[in-house]
């Protein structure tokens, strides 16, 4: 099984693409912003990450470099 963690910080985009991910079999987890996202990475193994560019506190570009290091 694939595990996917979506940084998505509108609710409604979120669940929609959630919603078509799981129906393929997919595992997702959630992050609303970059915070929660780190956090999330820390306690998890995650095989795809999905970020929105455009986060409430750190752009999703700046979130990557960051990861990454």
């Amino acid at each position: 099984m694939v595990n996917i963690c979506l940084v998505e910080d509108e609710q409604k985009v979120a669940a929609f693409i959630c919603k078509g991910l799981e129906e393929q079999g997919y595992k997702l987890r959630t992050a609303k912003d970059g915070a929660a996202a780190k956090s999330l990475l820390q306690t998890a193994d995650f095989d795809l990450l999905i970020l929105d560019v455009m986060l409430p506190d750190i752009n999703g570009i700046e979130l990557c470099r960051q990861i990454r290091l």
